[in-house]
């Protein structure tokens, strides 16, 4: 072995783990300790907090459990980690609920329909 790649392959190896140290890893919960995965890429981030995409999601700078579930309008459910609450138009009491589209920052005009919310009992029909 040459001083030349003597010196090379500890410098790459440590290279390596100086890339590797600014990420978390991740396990199973009943693994042992530093037996996860290491990734070398920056772990998902929402706002100032970082969070697990496989169990939860960013929702205005937010972390939010993929199960939890807000009412749109007065009587109609929605996911806000994958669909959004939408009014019909303009000034309208009827809502609909609409699919988030996948790496876009979704917006209630440009996104399609999920879900009709129906009409609450005391609204007249236009």
């Amino acid at each position: 072995m040459t001083p030349q790649s003597s010196i090379l392959v500890p410098v790459c190896i440590a290279l390596f783990f100086l890339q590797c140290s600014q990420v978390v890893t991740v396990s199973p919960p009943d693994a042992p300790v530093g037996s996860g995965l290491w990734l070398c890429q920056p772990a998902p981030r929402c706002g100032d907090q970082i969070y697990n995409p496989l169990e939860q999601c960013c929702d205005y700078d937010t972390v939010l459990p993929l199960n939890r579930t807000r009412l749109c309008g007065p009587n109609c459910t929605f996911w806000p980690c994958m669909e959004l609450c939408c009014p019909d138009s303009f000034g309208s009491q009827k809502f609909v609920v609409k699919l988030k589209v996948l790496g876009d920052k979704s917006q209630c005009f440009s996104s399609p329909i999920s879900t009709n919310c129906p009409r609450t009992n005391w609204e007249k029909p236009t």
